[in-house]
């Protein structure tokens, strides 16, 4: 794994220009690493079906910024380009850094 472990309390929203890259870890998981190499994990309150598999994701904000209210949608690659899958909720955002040994 990558020894991250969670640092304060869990924020509802995170700003989207902010995010550098997302990480899809499983069904449930997404850590959204941002400008100045910060790390929010966010925890889906339910498994997302394909979302581990696939590893790709769209989603279409509710204000500026990306929250926990918000919904993912699951991209299937297809032949033709991407398709869409399931949609889930997001859960809250939870920063985390790398464990020291």
């Amino acid at each position: 794994p990558d020894n991250l472990v969670a640092v304060g309390e869990p924020v509802s929203c995170i700003h989207p220009s902010r995010i550098n890259t997302s990480r899809v870890r499983d069904d449930k998981t997404i850590d959204f690493e941002m400008n100045g190499r910060e790390i929010y994990r966010n925890t889906l309150p339910y498994s997302c079906p394909g979302l581990g598999f696939e590893e790709k994701f769209s989603y279409k904000l509710s204000t500026n910024d990306l929250c926990s209210v918000d919904i993912i949608t699951v991209l299937y690659s297809t032949g033709g380009g991407l398709s869409q899958g399931a949609s889930c909720g997001l859960g809250k955002f939870q920063k985390m850094v790398k464990a020291h040994k």
